[in-house]
Formats: structure tokens, sequence, C-alpha cells
């Protein structure tokens, strides 16, 4: 990566932000500030504004999000002011200072009811308000600032922060069965290796701008997914697969939502992991650290 590359990370304490942090020790990156949802409020203009004039960022990568799915139903006005106006926010600054944006969004843009992979440029019909309020950020930046890369990714998880591999560990420890969902298919993503391509891009130089899909290979269900935690992890624990509607929450989710890496593995020639080889990586981080 060149070093005249500055970077500013919004939400940079988060669950990405820290798995980017991860990865740009190991790469020795240091031209990178990870800033807060103090220091880089993307809700106030005045100051983003100052932020960029002090700074001068040459990519700035959004991490910032309104990302409680659920809680986003009973929210939908701070879901909207968050994902939408601070994604504009953030957008009308790179416009104005020169800077490249790396906006992450969410396979949730897509309703999910076909079994067929999706492509970027398939309809967006997002089904709850989490989803609509992603999707809407995503028009804004595209209306507002050309130099963009709007990476959809899906079930992220991490050796970081709260997320569903680590949920199911602490579960698992604490109960000897457990019910998941297995009628909802998608594909994890391990947000060491989405920092990795997010980093990547930027090395490239790449001026292929535009959305792109980014998760692990390979598809799985909920339930799948659970059990290959417990198998990798050696967490004795009895799993039953349930549909859906036994499990009812506030947001619906989509019963579909594996989407075509095609695109951005032939623009930026990068080879994307299977899941569950990452899904190894991660749990033995996790062990180093427990």
């Amino acid at each position: 990566m060149s070093s005249k590359n500055k970077i500013l990370v919004f939400g940079g304490l988060g669950q990405l932000g820290q798995c980017i942090a991860e990865v740009c020790k190991e790469r020795g990156i240091s031209s990178v500030l990870f800033l807060d949802e103090f220091e880089g409020n993307i809700l106030n203009p005045a100051i983003l504004e100052k932020l960029f004039q002090e700074q001068s960022p040459d990519f700035v990568i959004n991490c910032a999000a309104y990302t409680a799915v659920d809680k986003a139903e009973d929210e939908p006005g701070l879901s909207e002011k968050i994902n939408k106006e601070g994604a504009a926010n953030l957008a009308r600054c790179c416009d104005q200072f020169k800077a490249t944006l790396i906006h992450i969004s969410t396979d949730f843009v897509f309703e999910g009811n076909v079994p067929k992979l999706l492509k970027e440029e398939d309809p967006a019909e997002p089904i709850n308000v989490y989803g609509k309020t992603k999707l809407a950020g995503e028009l804004e930046i595209m209306s507002l600032l050309k130099e963009h890369y709007i990476l959809r990714t899906s079930w992220l998880y991490s050796e970081f922060a709260a997320n569903f591999v680590k949920t199911m560990l602490k579960l698992g420890a604490e109960r000897e069965e457990l019910s998941v969902i297995a009628d909802q298919v998608g594909t994890p993503t391990y947000g060491i290796d989405l920092a990795s391509v997010i980093l990547d891009i930027i090395a490239s130089d790449n001026k292929a701008y535009g959305t792109y899909h980014y998760s692990n290979e390979g598809v799985t269900s909920w339930y799948d997914f659970a059990k290959a935690i417990f198998d990798l992890s050696e967490t004795e624990v009895k799993l039953y697969p349930i549909p859906g509607s036994a499990y009812p929450t506030k947001a619906i989710r989509p019963a579909f939502s594996v989407m075509d890496k095609t695109k951005i593995k032939q623009t930026f020639g990068i080879a994307i992991p299977y899941w569950r080889d990452s899904l190894v990586r991660c749990i033995n981080a996790i062990k180093k650290t427990s």
C-alpha cells in the first residue's frame, strides 16, 4: 500500500473497524485513523468538515451504521438518520475534500425470496427497516459522489465484538441443547477477510468505482453454521433445526441472500476463502485470546 494513502475509518471501534486495525497491524500500515462515534460523528457535518480539513484523507472507510435489525423496526427514524443521512454527510465531505469513500452495506437490501445468487444489478427490494435505510444510504452515496465503492456483505463475524460465532460459543458453554433456525440461507463473512479486501482495494489503485458483493464462498443455513462452530470448537451441545416461524423476530429476514461475488473477484483479482476454512481461522484466534 502506498504510504501516501491517509485513511479515516468511521465506526473504527466496532467489529469491522477492529478487524481493519488487526490487518493494518499485520501489514505494517500506520497511516490509518480509527474514529469512534464521538470523534467521527457522521451526523454532525461541522465535526466532519473539521476532521477532513485537519486530516486530508485519501480514503474514507465507513463502518458506522445502525445495525440492530430488530430494534430498527421500533426506531426507524434513528436508523434512517445514521444509515442514510450519515452516509450522505460522509459522501458530501469526500466530494468536497477529494477523498474516495468505501462504504459497507448489506445483503439485507434484497428481498431474498428466490434461491438464486444475487448480483449487484439485481433489484434491491428490502423487507425490513434496516435494509431499507441501508439501501437509502447507498442511493445517497451514488447520487453525491462518483469516487465510491459500496461493499455489500453478509453474516459478519470475527474474534472481535458481539456476533453469532461468539454468541454460539457462549451459549454452547452454558447449555446442553440449542435450537437454531434452519430455513434462512446465506453466507458467513469473516471480518478479517473483509478487512483484507478493503485494504487490497485501496492498495490496488483500481478506480473501478461502484457496488460490489463480498462474503466468503459457499452457502449455509444458520443451523449448519452453528453446527460447524460447535464441531470445530469441540463444544458438546445438542443442536436442533427449527423453522424461522418457530422463532419470530420483529424484523423479517431474507430467506435466501447468497450473493454472487464474480464482479469483485474479476475486477480486483482476488481469491475468496470458503466460509468453513475462515471459521477455522476465527475459532483459532478466539482460542488464543480466551
